[in-house]
């Protein structure tokens, strides 16, 4: 909604103007930062969530190659692939950990 008043009053169309979007980018901002802190406050809910490795063989699998290959300077020299999705995460975890990132 445009107002136009005549006789050099411009300026009030421009104030009106401004003022709406000055309205439209606190609530866009407003937005844009409160899904941030959705992130924020649920990131920490999944860190704490470390898995025992102490007797999972995939994982010291990974580690034992993953440090094997940091001795050979190599990159990933095996790729291994398990029938359980669970299996092969256990495996980059450990071959992460014992590659040293």
């Amino acid at each position: 909604m445009r107002v136009r008043l005549r006789a050099g009053k411009g300026s009030l169309s421009m104030k009106i103007n401004l003022r709406r979007s000055l309205c439209a980018l606190a609530v866009a901002a407003g937005v844009g930062m409160s899904g941030g802190m959705v992130q924020a406050v649920a990131a920490p809910l999944f860190q704490g969530q470390d898995q025992d490795y102490s007797k999972n063989k995939t994982y010291q699998q990974g580690v034992r190659e993953g440090q094997a290959d940091r001795a050979h300077n190599k990159d990933h020299s095996k790729n291994r692939h398990f029938k359980k999705n669970q299996d092969q995460q256990d495996y980059e975890a450990g071959y992460q950990k014992g590659r040293g990132k």
